[in-house]
């Protein structure tokens, strides 16, 4: 008992001893503590306006805010018994799963085409290209796209002069093909910057492995398949949770800006739900339940994602 006694005081003197020589580093991380509590968790006191009926007025908004009736989760009833709500989450999904499937695999087969490239010149030419539109506002990316694919855009000049139709297609008004346009879109956007991490990950990647399944006669495709791939997989894992993570989160700019009266049906996810039902129609509280609603299933996504990655794997964020 005296042993057990002494051995923890002596580890308590240890972490203090270790936390007095790196003071300089947890005085680095306040900011970044006092941003998340700013920004981060202050905001979720608002979640409570989804269990209340909140209507803004002139007069004090904490007043109003606290005083509201509470409703409980007539909202949430509101929204799955609504009409929208179907329609809303087949687009929010399919759109984000299409998104997805995409969008994750192109990145690896960028960062192991950039990896097999021996031209310095090439390579740093494709990185900069491919990290460009990344940078680029998706209000300016958005106008190039309907540039692109209006009926006299250059999509269409091209499919006209190879014969494959006689006429432009109106591709924006046709709602049966925006999920694709949106996810050719989004992956256009992000591929070149999400590289990024599987090229860094590459790169730490002993290149004794590489040199020795050479000697024993393996070409390239086999040192990919069988060193490569298998050491990317962790890196792989971790970031198809986090994407998970945010399937519900397609993003607003995109489905506003590329999104019309004419494919609505198709370009109304969630977030432009509740943008047009909490700013323009001033229905804030009910916004809210639905935003609550998205957080949660997302939350419970990363969750289960990562308790099988963690079981087949061994890979996992927590």
């Amino acid at each position: 008992m005296v042993k057990s006694t002494s051995t923890r005081k002596e580890r308590r003197r240890s972490r203090h001893r270790l936390m007095k020589r790196q003071r300089t580093l947890y005085l680095m991380l306040i900011p970044g503590i006092l941003w998340a509590l700013l920004f981060a968790y202050g905001p979720m006191a608002g979640l409570y306006m989804a269990f209340i009926d909140y209507q803004p007025s002139l007069g004090n908004f904490w007043s109003n805010f606290f005083g509201s009736e509470f409703v409980g989760l007539r909202w949430f009833r509101y929204f799955f018994s609504g009409q929208d709500f179907l329609n809303v989450l087949r687009n929010t999904l399919c759109s984000s799963i299409l998104t997805l499937s995409i969008g994750f695999v192109i990145p690896i087969f960028i960062a192991i085409a950039l990896n097999e490239v021996k031209g310095q010149f090439f390579k740093r030419m494709v990185q900069t290209v491919s990290y460009l539109p990344y940078f680029i506002s998706w209000v300016i990316a958005a106008n190039i796209i309907v540039t692109l694919l209006s009926s006299e855009g250059l999509i269409n000049q091209l499919l006209i002069a190879c014969g494959f139709i006689d006429e432009g297609i109106f591709f924006l008004q046709e709602g049966k093909r925006f999920w694709l346009i949106v996810a050719l879109s989004n992956t256009w956007k992000d591929m070149g910057y999400n590289s990024i991490m599987y090229l860094a990950a590459i790169s730490a990647i002993n290149p004794e492995l590489f040199e020795a399944a050479q000697v024993d006669g393996a070409g390239r495709l086999k040192q990919i398949w069988y060193i490569l791939l298998p050491m990317l997989r962790p890196t792989i894992l971790i970031l198809l949770i986090l994407s998970i993570g945010s399937l519900l989160n397609t993003g607003f700019d995109q489905y506003f800006l590329l999104g019309n009266s004419l494919n609505r049906q198709y370009s109304d996810v969630i977030d432009t739900y509740t943008f047009r039902y909490g700013i323009q129609n001033g229905m804030f509280s009910y916004a809210s339940a639905v935003s609550m609603f998205k957080s949660v299933i997302a939350f419970l996504l990363v969750l289960t994602v990562n308790t099988i990655s963690k079981k087949l794997e061994g890979s996992h964020l927590f």
